[in-house]
């Protein structure tokens, strides 16, 4: 029991003194009189910590996020996984209005700054627990509204950040790529540190201080951007900064769009609460959404209308490839809590082993395509998103074999869970940065940005649909058992992967149908979000040599 404990102390201790190197080399920076750092401008690090606290804390809260709904409010299991997926498609879907209105009226700078003072609000809010016990009440309502405040000020900027980022640097600028692979590295350490830290105070010594850590985090990320504001050069201001001064009845147009940011968390907080409302929104708009696109590849030429329909195809994988990619912080993190040999870690600390996993396989992917394209060996994007299909659906395979294989009444060995992350973190970046590649290369120039939003809104749908597989584990009763959750896993694997062999089939196919031999480089499909949006922006982008 005694090394039990030990491990338990040492995982957050290894944690803290990370976080203080981390803290230590960034204030070495601020004070450096030099205008860059590594060969890079300072502001650069200014949004690499400001986005390392912001994913502290969205993924802290996350790793805690079922738990305090089965533990402290007491809903069902099965309810509960649906609440994670409601949440998490409002998040994605969110960024996409906060782009445009960055892109259109605020700029970059104000939708952050705007974004992380709503997110500030929710996690301190996220800290009032209440009393807990069910879920009616007052207590209960504040706990709906701290969620919408993070829905809607996730979405004024997630995707906003990375934006400026490229904006530090001229579009010719050979840094570019290496910038972005620094700011990645603080979008995973973030999402590392938050998941260990504030997990471990959430289960260990109560809701609050895991929630409070996490708020404490985005206050932090709020105060290096604001307090480093002038390392940004002045960029990510508003692109019409007379149109945000005008009078719009009497009050400055800026802050009618401020007052429209407020007035959607009203609309968040009741959506949380109605999942079903967002269940058939989500249908109707994604089909919507679809059908014009297909409309409009009717009125484009041959090759543009292939290219959307190859559009249409990858779009369609989208929500089966996270439908079950996110039962990571839902039925998998409370099958983890309950059926795993542990050994006394904290279950939401293992929600930090995908991070993990994706900084040390990110740098390998990268280099693989590049390696294999030389060789014409690389897959196509299609064959790529079949072999992610693959994975994630090997994933669960893999899992429940080894749960299986200990028998019925035996804790699942720990070995699997560190399984079922690693290829689903193999899977991810065979599917995500390369899915935002051909977003942005096959989409016409004048529905890019249609399409771009196109692709994050069925990432939306994707995590709905895994609040409903989640839900389809707590069975009639919505209560989870080891057996009816190995039964949705087998099912859902096996599913996976035929739709996974299907695709690789078709894909020499729909690979001729993106005519990349007639794919041209002069044009900017730029959209707010979209180096970022897709976590993680790790590798996959370099896809000029794919050749089947």
């Amino acid at each position: 029991m005694a090394s039990k404990g030990n491990l338990v102390a040492v995982i957050p201790a290894i944690a803290v003194a990370f976080l203080l190197v981390l803290l230590v080399g960034g204030a070495s920076i601020a004070m450096s009189s030099k205008p860059e750092f590594a060969g890079h401008p300072k502001g650069l690090y200014v949004l690499f910590f400001a986005e390392m606290w912001e994913r502290f804390s969205y993924y802290g809260m996350r790793a805690l996020l079922v738990f305090y709904l089965t533990k402290h409010w007491l809903f069902s299991d099965g309810e509960a996984n649906l609440i994670y997926g409601a949440y998490n498609s409002l998040v994605y879907v969110t960024p996409v209005l906060g782009g445009y209105l960055a892109d259109r009226y605020l700029g970059q700078r104000k939708a952050v700054l705007f974004g992380a003072i709503l997110l500030t609000i929710g996690h301190t809010m996220m800290g009032f627990e209440g009393d807990g016990g069910g879920n009616s009440g007052a207590a209960i309502n504040v706990f709906w509204l701290a969620l919408a405040f993070i829905i809607v000020g996730t979405g004024f900027l997630k995707a906003n950040i990375s934006v400026i980022v490229g904006q530090l640097y001229p579009r010719t600028d050979v840094r570019r790529d290496g910038a972005y692979t620094i700011f990645y590295i603080g979008i995973n350490t973030g999402a590392t540190l938050g998941t260990i830290l504030a997990g471990w105070l959430g289960e260990t010594y109560g809701w609050s201080y895991g929630f409070g850590a996490a708020g404490v985090g985005m206050l932090l990320g709020l105060i290096v951007f604001v307090g480093f504001k002038p390392l940004l050069l002045g960029h990510g201001e508003s692109p019409d900064p007379a149109a945000l001064a005008r009078k719009v009845g009497g009050i400055r147009f800026e802050h009618v769009l401020y007052g429209l940011g407020l007035a959607s968390i009203a609309v968040a907080w009741a959506l949380i609460q109605y999942r079903d409302v967002i269940e058939v929104l989500l249908a109707v708009s994604g089909f919507a959404l679809l059908g014009y696109v297909l409309f409009q590849s009717f009125r484009v030429d041959r090759e543009a209308r292939h290219r959307l329909w190859v559009i249409l195809f990858l779009i369609a994988l989208n929500p089966v490839f996270w439908g079950l990619f996110e039962q990571a912080g839902g039925s998998l993190n409370l099958y983890t809590d309950r059926y795993v040999d542990r050994g006394g870690v904290p279950a939401s600390i293992f929600q930090s082993i995908n991070p993990l996993y994706i900084v040390l396989l990110g740098p390998i992917f990268a280099w693989l395509w590049v390696w294999l394209g030389k060789r014409g060996l690389e897959p196509s994007t299609p064959a790529k998103f079949g072999l992610a299909l693959l994975q994630v659906g090997f994933a669960f395979l893999v899992f429940v074999w080894g749960a299986n294989s200990v028998g019925p009444g035996v804790a699942t060995p720990v070995l699997f869970v560190f399984l079922v992350y690693l290829f689903q973190t193999s899977g991810e970046l065979c599917l995500s940065p390369v899915g935002l590649s051909a977003m942005n290369r096959l989409s016409p120039k004048t529905l890019a940005s249609l399409i771009m939003g196109a692709w994050f809104y069925m990432t939306a749908v994707g995590q709905f649909v895994a609040g409903k597989i989640g839900e389809a584990t707590g069975g009639e009763g919505g209560v989870m058992t080891k057996e009816g959750t190995l039964a949705v896993y087998d099912t859902i694997g096996w599913w996976t992967i035929g739709i996974g062999v299907a695709v690789l089939l078709v894909s020499p196919f729909v690979k001729r149908l993106m005519h990349l031999e007639t794919l041209e480089d002069d044009v900017d499909h730029a959209l707010a979000g979209e180096q970022e949006i897709g976590e993680p922006k790790a590798a996959g982008f370099n896809t000029s040599n794919e050749t089947r």
